[in-house]
Order: C-alpha cells, then structure tokens, then sequence
C-alpha cells in the first residue's frame, strides 16, 4: 500500500469511528452542544451520519474531492461549537476545557489534512496484490 493510500485510509477510519462514537457515546456530545443549537440530540446524530459518509467518500476517487471539501466545511462549522465549548468551559478548567484547547489546533491540522487530499490525492484508492518470490 502506497503511503498516500495509507493516510487516506487513516483519514477514512478517523471520520468513521467519530461519527460512529457520536451514537455509541451521545451524552458526550450533549454536554458540548451549545445551548442556542434547537434539537442537540438530533444534531448529534446527524453530523456522526455526516462524519461516517464523508469518511467513506474519501476513499473513492470520483468522490473524494467533493468529500475532502464537505469535511473542510464541515471541520469549519465545528469549529464555532469548539469555540463555544472554549467559552462555556473557561472558568471551571478542568478535560471538558483542556480537550476545548487542544481540539482548536487539531481542527486548523485536519482541515489542512483535507486540503492536501483535494489537492493532491488524485489517484484511485487501492491495495496492492503482494508479490511473492
């Protein structure tokens, strides 16, 4: 397996098993919603829907770029929650505010991380057949 094709399966499975947690572990993500959102539990569920599509998309060519652009977008919209969640967990501290720090340089990395597939990964997703001598 070629080094691209192996971050793009890292990528698949990092979008997957996210989406995947927002229905394993949903009191998570309602102790992060920000209060003005309507409907968390539903909008929970949805962007783990969204996360587990787009995270499959990236693996086939003729998806993958509108893929990696959805996950810019939707890495972006997130981030207004990660903000919020910096916000409403600043005066207690604690891992709620501690993830609220490390969560915004993370999503400036995936975001990058998508762009470089959009730009760059333009070749079918595959595995090689091993070769045996």
């Amino acid at each position: 397996m070629s080094r691209k094709n192996l971050w793009l399966l890292i990528m698949s499975l990092v979008y997957v098993s996210a989406g995947i947690n927002h229905f394993l572990n949903p009191a998570f993500y309602l102790k992060i919603m920000p209060w003005y959102l309507p409907y968390p539990l539903e909008l929970i569920y949805i962007s783990g829907v969204c996360e587990v599509l787009l995270g499959l998309g990236v693996l086939p060519l003729t998806t993958r770029k509108i893929s990696s652009l959805l996950i810019i977008a939707m890495l972006l919209l997130f981030l207004v929650l990660h903000v919020q969640m910096l916000i409403d967990t600043s005066s207690a501290g604690g891992f709620l505010f501690w993830i609220a720090v490390l969560r915004l340089p993370l999503q400036v990395v995936l975001i990058r991380w998508a762009w470089l597939v959009y730009k760059t990964y333009n070749k079918p997703f595959h595995f090689k057949k091993p070769v045996y001598h």
